[in-house]
């Protein structure tokens, strides 16, 4: 049964700079959403995480993390990273194939997410930032 009226809850999971991060991620997401009963976002959750993960582990250099948090209905996952600039701006999905994939995974957020944004943040002592998403049942 979804978990609509439950109490709120959240899990970090921290990463090392490797790209097979992604993919662990990717099923720990899919686990705690199956155990919490919200398999309807699974799918659509896995897409946004693996987006926000593999920016985080391919343009910086350092440690990165995935957090996931359910309050009032809403799904929010976010990848922090150790690098405080800026996500580049999301590119338009219908912009040419020539151009090739970069840049396509924050366009990727937007249209699938009900919400994204970014903002600086500081963890364990190391400055960076934390991109998320939303998703509302």
């Amino acid at each position: 049964m979804p978990e609509t009226e439950s109490e709120p809850w959240e899990y970090t999971l921290y990463i090392p700079n490797d790209l097979r991060a992604v993919t662990v991620s990717r099923r720990t997401l899919r686990l705690i959403l199956t155990l919490h009963g919200l398999i309807n976002l699974v799918d659509t959750a896995e897409l946004l995480a693996a987006e926000l993960v593999s920016n985080a582990v391919r343009h910086t250099k350092g440690p990165a993390a995935l957090r996931v948090r359910w309050s009032a209905g809403v799904l929010r996952i976010g990848a922090w990273d150790a690098d405080p600039e800026p996500p580049e701006p999301p590119r338009s999905l219908d912009q040419p194939a020539d151009l090739g994939e970069d840049g396509r995974g924050l366009a990727l957020v937007r249209a699938c997410a009900d919400l994204w944004g970014w903002q600086p943040l500081a963890r364990h002592g190391n400055r960076g930032k934390f991109v998320w998403c939303e998703l509302a049942t």
